[in-house]
């Protein structure tokens, strides 16, 4: 779309489906070229605006994208929930896999989740990282009330604990299995760097596993624990 064929919506609908087209470009963006590398700039371009329109909905690039993260997790909690009930009773791995599984396949959420505590909670107001707790809040709320109705060994605040792990290692190993392709090339052709070659799903189950059952053997009395 040309700048010049841009107007100002002036109605609530039709700032509604501004913004929305706002952030339809900038998920596109973000999942072609990865967050970093997308500017306020790119993201009105690509929605047919110039800069100082796009400013009249959002305030900065990172209110875009975390706004982008909130609605991953409204989308991703609902279907984690979904294949957590799935699981036996006790399946720790289950529970484990689920998480794996369903962080794996989301890569753009992998990589929201690892830019927004470092970059986009840090330049847009205290309401809008307000707003976006709260839908934190929620989500993690109903993942830790699946989790303890398969593993109800585990308290609440396990069930947070595996929260942010599988979230923040979710991000940071989408971005360590994500490199530019010059360094991709050299993970590829030196066999001495063979390990910074990261699969995230097998590797993240792995992980949580090992957390979610060392947690079950100290409730249990299997070993010492806290």
């Amino acid at each position: 779309m040309d700048t010049n064929d841009f107007r100002r919506a002036r109605s609530p609908q039709a700032k509604q489906q501004r913004e929305a087209a706002i952030l339809d470009a900038a998920r596109a963006l973000g999942a072609e070229h990865g967050i970093r590398q997308v500017t306020l700039t790119d993201i009105a371009t690509a929605v047919g605006m110039h800069k100082s329109a796009l400013l009249r909905y959002f305030e900065t690039r990172e209110e875009i994208f975390l706004r982008l993260t909130a609605a991953d997790w409204q989308e991703w909690a609902p279907v984690l929930c979904t294949e957590i009930d799935r699981v036996d009773d006790g399946d720790a791995a289950g529970v484990a896999t689920a998480f794996a599984r369903t962080l794996a396949a989301r890569g753009m959420f992998c990589d929201l989740l690892a830019q927004a505590p470092m970059n986009l909670e840090r330049n847009v107001s205290v309401e809008a990282v307000r707003a976006f707790k709260l839908v934190t809040l929620t989500a993690v709320g109903a993942i830790v009330t699946a989790v303890r109705a398969r593993l109800p060994e585990l308290t609440e605040a396990d069930g947070v604990d595996l929260m942010a792990a599988a979230t923040s290692m979710a991000g940071t190993f989408w971005q360590i299995a994500t490199p530019g392709p010059e360094v991709a090339a050299l993970y590829r052709d030196d066999p001495r760097l063979a390990h910074a070659i990261v699969d995230v799903e097998p590797r993240l189950a792995r992980i949580l596993t090992a957390m979610l059952e060392g947690v079950i053997g100290q409730r249990a009395g299997r070993w010492p624990g806290r």
